[in-house]
């Protein structure tokens, strides 16, 4: 194991719950605005509004210099989108990245949305890349190691067909957005180091591209990644407390899909 990572006490759990159930909160509160005819933008300001109003922080706006409150990653945009003008329109997919910061914890999570009629191709990308992360959820126990995650979503994955992006990957998460250990969605070596052991706190987010696993930066702002090849990319994340029990999802809506659903 690396030495940094965090194993939080018992007390401290709560707060990890308490940041990732209003992350949730703000999820569900999104969903009716996330259709055909608004602009990213407008669904960054709704984040934005509805956090700050309950007294919170939108955890993206000004990280790293990043410049909205949340990431919004359309089609072929596999992660990192910025909020825009761009109007969502009918047979889109898209990706609504948000995390919060609740009393200073973090919360953090992210769901793929179908845009009125799509594709059959996009429709199964989206349940794949949906099934795989939960695949992964059941696959732990305390004490498993990183690399089990990264084996059960390539594994998945790959035998249908689909690229899994390597540039990019899970993390630690609690009192910092990011902290060791690295969660990679596709075998690493070393990642068998990394014991998941309760009191850990982490995201599980794979993307998955309908062509290539490679992707590219938009060199015009630093932030956008599309794929290589321009195909479709689908992601869901969700934040993950190890207990002695196994695998506690902190982020799960009430609205939302729930474990085994279809899209």
């Amino acid at each position: 194991m690396s030495g940094n990572q965090v194993i939080y006490k018992p007390f401290e759990w709560e707060r990890l719950r308490i940041a990732s159930q209003f992350n949730a909160k703000l999820m569900d509160h999104l969903r009716s605005f996330v259709k055909a005819g608004i602009s990213t933008e407008e669904i960054n300001q709704i984040v934005h509004e509805f956090t700050v109003s309950h007294g919170h922080t939108p955890a993206t706006l000004g990280y790293m210099g990043f410049p909205k409150s949340c990431c919004i990653s359309i089609n072929e945009v596999v992660c990192h989108g910025i909020p825009d003008e761009t109007v969502l329109k009918e047979g889109d997919i898209v990706n609504v990245d948000i995390t919060s910061i609740v009393d200073g914890w973090y919360g953090d999570q992210s769901e793929t949305f179908l845009i009125g009629e799509v594709t059959d191709e996009a429709r199964k990308l989206v349940q794949v890349t949906f099934d795989s992360l939960f695949l992964a959820i059941n696959a732990i126990r305390p004490g498993s190691s990183v690399i089990e995650i990264g084996e059960v979503i390539y594994n998945f994955a790959t035998e249908l067909g689909y690229g899994v992006v390597r540039q990019y990957q899970g993390h630690g998460i609690g009192r910092e957005f990011h902290t060791d250990p690295g969660i990679p969605h596709y075998p690493v070596s070393g990642s068998e180091r990394d014991l998941l052991l309760p009191g850990m706190c982490f995201t599980i987010e794979p993307m998955l591209n309908a062509g290539t696993w490679r992707t590219v930066e938009d060199r015009s702002d630093g932030w956008t990644v599309r794929t290589k090849d321009s195909k479709l990319s689908a992601q869901f994340e969700h934040t993950i407390l190890m207990t002695e029990e196994g695998p506690e999802i902190l982020t799960l809506t009430e609205k939302g899909p729930q474990p085994g659903h279809q899209f």
